[in-house]
């Protein structure tokens, strides 16, 4: 497979990404944290690709990227008091929330009975969400290697096992988003991130 990289503001990148998206294909894109590489949340052979092509192990679940708060009902089934309160104050951007999924979701997504949930804000990613709708989204490296900022970066480690990159140069963030489980009623964070626990905390009071 030969890789193709589009810089993201040429015209026809969506329309090129959104082509192999719907053929059940792969894209990688930038967020405001590192690159991600994704499929259509509801494409269960879009997401085994995901397993293949990162050599990712199937006991860790695929999160989902959102361009809007109104598709939580499309991928949880229960948005409680937590989830509002910090999507309301944290939403676009790094923060990633893990809530009870949507049973119409592959199963293939999580083999647990939750699902981590954001909406990124970058340009690049929310058009490309809004345009497909949400997507299974991890980040565009070989599991256990560097995480990347750059299309460049994500061709190296990606490059002949995914057909498009979409270039929107380097990413702001550069470090993976922070991972709050919000079906516990206490706090409990799962990977610190750039959002500290002292602003979540202030978010829930």
């Amino acid at each position: 497979m030969e890789t193709e990289i589009l810089p993201a503001d040429e015209a026809r990148a969506l329309e090129r990404a959104l082509e192999i998206l719907r053929a059940g294909g792969l894209v990688a894109f930038p967020t405001d944290t590192v690159y991600g590489v994704g499929s259509l949340a509801f494409d269960t052979q879009g997401i085994d690709k995901l397993y293949q092509v990162k050599e990712r192990r199937h006991t860790k679940a695929i999160p989902i990227l959102l361009s809007r708060k109104d598709q939580l009902e499309q991928v949880s089934s229960e948005i409680n008091a937590t989830i509002k309160r910090l999507s309301t104050r944290f939403w676009p951007g790094p923060l990633t929330l893990v809530m009870p999924r949507n049973a119409k979701l592959p199963a293939n997504i999580s083999q647990v009975a939750t699902i981590g949930v954001r909406i990124p804000d970058h340009p690049v990613a929310l058009a490309l969400i809004d345009r497909a709708g949400p997507m299974a989204v991890t980040s565009a490296n070989l599991s256990g290697e560097q995480n990347t900022c750059t299309a460049q970066e994500v061709l190296k480690q990606l490059g002949g096992r995914i057909p498009l990159i979409l270039d929107g140069g380097t990413t702001p963030g550069g470090a993976p988003s922070t991972v709050v489980d919000c079906t516990s009623p206490e706090l409990r964070i799962l990977r610190c991130g750039p959002i500290p626990k002292r602003d979540l905390l202030a978010a829930l009071s």
